[in-house]
């Protein structure tokens, strides 16, 4: 269960430093999925990205732990719910490293709901010691979902009727 910790502070950990080196496009998406002015998109992006690293950094202090849970939970619910207030329009919503602009389909939604979900349940696991193949294993799943979400980025097919 040590990977799934890790994996989960690797992505709040990747994904504040996506927030601080790609700002400009990041706070104009934030901006977009908030419904709020540049100012507001520029202020979600600092705080969520603070958010996302202290949650990161208590995820890997065992009596932090369960802190770093819950924070990681409310971000990827507040995150999924702003998506769902944005289905079916076509946008850059920040979660690729490339910029692009596409759907807001269920399956992204679903994506952060999972995600949300799979931190409240690293918030009740028991107590672990982390081994030498955690790193690895939490390597892969980070490998598998950054896989994931470039196949949700690719348009589905517009079906033709004769």
């Amino acid at each position: 269960m040590a990977a799934v910790i890790l994996f989960c502070a690797a992505l709040l950990a990747s994904s504040a430093l996506h927030k601080a080196t790609a700002r400009d496009r990041l706070a104009a998406a934030a901006a977009k999925l908030a419904g709020t002015g540049a100012l507001g998109g520029q202020l979600l992006l600092i705080v969520a990205g603070t958010a996302e690293i202290v949650a990161a950094i208590c995820l890997l202090i065992e009596p932090l732990r369960l802190a770093g849970a819950l924070i990681a939970a409310a971000l990827w619910a507040g995150y999924g719910l702003a998506l769902a207030r944005r289905h079916g329009q076509t946008l850059d919503c920040g979660c690729d490293l490339a910029a692009r602009a596409k759907p807001v389909t269920w399956a992204l939604v679903l994506r952060s709901a999972a995600l949300a979900v799979l931190a409240g349940g690293v918030a009740l696991l028991p107590t672990t010691t982390f081994t030498l193949d955690a790193p690895f294993a939490a390597a892969g799943l980070l490998a598998l979902y950054i896989g994931a979400s470039e196949l949700l980025a690719i348009p589905s097919p517009q079906w033709k009727t004769a």
